[in-house]
């Protein structure tokens, strides 16, 4: 927050001394073509134009100059001033400070909007919980809240910590974290998130998240990041800024010295040089690609997908191959028991174990076994010293020693070979979990998940304006594999099956010969593939930290249509960049032209300046002022 206050008094100071500048002007001016008033109060005016429009780029410069060791653009502006004055013209030197001063306050406006867009959502926090204790329900300051308290949520308040529903059912307008514009219906177990509203229902929730860990923690927190993170395109304008500079300044010490070779008087030698200097300042070129990127980090964070730095951004618009997890992304990953056979002991009794081993983890599977059992009234079998194998299964142990949990894999690893009785159970296109002790089996569930209502508009979406190749990867067996894909409306061989997560990484490694590559996913196995590719993709709220940290965007909510906006978006900054560039440049190269063939008048050269950097400012800020929708 103090940043935000940092940031606004600057933004006030430069619009403060913006109007003293035009004040100045609009005073010189009367007298340059009325001739009502006194010499001295002419002066006056124009000194407090130069002053006020001259000294914030002046310090500017020499602070770039001293600690950096560049020239900065402000500098062109302060040298043209100057020599607009030194040879008589310091009306048109005044006209080029209001001016350029003008366009760095809106640019700074501007660009401060954009940066801020996120940020609002700290405004929706709440101040105070109701928490449960044992005396009742108090209310007490929200940063005083530790996971494990509960929370007591009426119709209209505000979630004022990530927490899980413990009691109650209602639904959450959660537009303000994952961009979803319709109400979304939470009951027992389901998640919530800080900053979204509970429109009806009273709701117990437990909290699991600290404000500092926080889901807009976190939003915020990557946005931050994203834009102090630059792209290839903001780097490459960075550094030819700096050298252009250079030149420009160069140039104009040489157009000075050529206008007095061929016979210009000083004074006009002077001028004309002042003219080329203004001309030739980059200062459009330069602000061009940060003005795109910035507006549509912030446009997309509004629409619930982070961009981790405007790489990530650029790097989206040119993927060529996409290739997403199944379970959990393209999937529902709301897996539900379809079959179940024990060999040993009651069907009870076995899901009970099965759900008590995979209580401690992230896979939908086990998700699945939890509300399997939930359903029967049943209580998961206490299981301790939990351990995962990514991609096969899960191990732990029991009152009776070791038990398992997993695939065809994991079945191998723990030296037991396939019972007959649940050989049927393996050929079905379901998921088969198997439970054992060392090598002995105690039995196998099938389960089986869906696709999301909302893959197939994705994935169509994504095909859509160019040569995309989509290809899933899962660690299940081909059987299930297929039957999704199918359903996917994915060719046999875009789906590989049976995958371990370097299995996943090598497929990477192979599709990149044709072009960037982007790996979609949400759990633990997924980290691997994610870093690997050009860009990763992970399901923000849903997925697990570990894929959030790896990825280079998150996606907020579980609908994979905003990965399709996204690269819309990404595609449409892309093109921007490139009309601002071509506007910059063509302005400058005609300016220039004009400035050193024709007697270009220095008023004009300034207009046609400052116009061109407000344009392409104005350009790049359609991006955040009417965002791709992300619905």
């Amino acid at each position: 927050m103090a940043s935000q206050t940092v940031e606004t008094t600057a933004d006030d100071s430069g619009a403060y001394l913006t109007a003293l500048c035009w004040i100045g002007l609009a005073i010189a001016t009367v007298d340059a073509f009325l001739q009502p008033l006194p010499v001295g109060l002419t002066w006056a005016a124009l000194g407090l134009s130069f002053l006020a429009g001259g000294l914030p780029a002046a310090r500017a410069a020499i602070g770039e100059l001293w600690q950096d060791k560049r020239l900065d653009i402000d500098l062109l502006m302060v040298v043209a001033a100057l020599a607009a004055a030194a040879v008589g013209a310091a009306l048109e030197g005044a006209v080029l400070l209001a001016l350029f001063s003008l366009s760095q306050t809106l640019e700074h406006r501007a660009m401060g909007k954009a940066r801020r867009a996120v940020e609002a959502l700290m405004q929706l926090r709440p101040e105070t919980a109701l928490r449960e204790g044992p005396d009742g329900v108090e209310e007490i300051p929200v940063e005083d809240l530790c996971p494990g308290d509960r929370v007591i949520l009426r119709p209209g308040a505000r979630v004022p910590v990530d927490g899980r529903i413990l009691e109650g059912a209602g639904h959450l307008d959660e537009s303000t974290v994952t961009g979803e514009a319709d109400p979304v219906r939470k009951t027992h177990g389901a998640a919530v998130h800080e900053a979204t509203v509970n429109l009806d229902g009273i709701l117990t929730v437990e909290v699991t998240r600290t404000l500092a860990t926080s889901t807009v923690a976190q939003m915020i927190r990557l946005v931050t990041e994203a834009q102090a993170m630059k792209s290839p395109s903001e780097r490459f304008s960075d550094w030819f800024g700096q050298r252009y500079t250079v030149v420009v300044l160069l140039g104009s010490v040489l157009a000075f010295v050529g206008f007095w070779l061929i016979g210009y008087p000083p004074g006009d030698a002077l001028y004309r040089a002042a003219t080329v200097l203004v001309a030739a300042s980059p200062c459009a070129v330069v602000i061009s690609v940060p003005a795109a990127i910035l507006s549509a980090l912030s446009a997309a964070a509004r629409g619930g997908v982070l961009f981790k730095g405007g790489s990530a951004l650029e790097g989206l618009a040119e993927v060529r191959v996409f290739a997403f997890d199944k379970t959990g992304t393209l999937t529902t990953g709301q897996a539900e028991v379809t079959g179940l056979r024990a060999l040993a002991g009651s069907d009870e009794t076995f899901l009970a174990l099965a759900a008590g081993l995979e209580a401690q983890s992230e896979h939908p599977i086990a998700g699945a076994l939890r509300r399997a059992v939930a359903e029967k009234g049943l209580t998961p079998a206490p299981v301790r010293d939990v351990r995962s194998y990514p991609s096969e299964g899960i191990a732990g142990a029991d009152d009776q020693g070791p038990i398992w949990a997993g695939n065809l894999r994991m079945l191998a690893r723990m030296g037991a070979v396939m019972p007959q009785e649940l050989a049927e159970l393996a050929k079905g296109q379901e998921t088969l979990i198997l439970v054992g002790r060392g090598a002995q089996v105690l039995g196998g569930v099938t389960v089986a998940d869906a696709p999301r209502d909302t893959a197939i508009e994705a994935l169509a979406a994504l095909r859509e304006g160019g040569k995309t190749r989509i290809v899933m990867m899962t660690g299940d067996r081909a059987e299930v594999a297929l039957r999704i894909g199918a359903r996917l409306g994915l060719r046999p061989d875009e789906v590989h099956s049976g995958l371990l997560p370097g299995d996943k990484v090598r497929l990477i490694d192979a599709a990149a010969a044709e072009g960037k590559v982007a790996y979609v996913g949400d759990g633990v196995n997924d980290a691997g593939a994610l870093a690997r590719a050009d860009v990763g993709v992970a399901m923000g709220v849903a997925g697990s930290e570990v894929a959030l940290q790896a990825a280079d965007v998150a996606l907020m909510a579980e609908d994979l249509r905003k990965l399709a906006a996204a690269r819309a978006l990404a595609r449409r900054t892309a093109r921007v960049i490139r009309q601002n560039l071509t506007l910059a440049i063509g302005a400058m190269v005609v300016l220039v032209t004009a400035s050193l063939f024709f007697d270009l008048p220095l008023p004009l050269a300034v207009i046609g300046h400052e116009g061109g950097t407000l344009l392409v400012v104005l350009n790049g800020l359609r991006l955040l002022a009417d965002p791709i929708r992300f619905r």
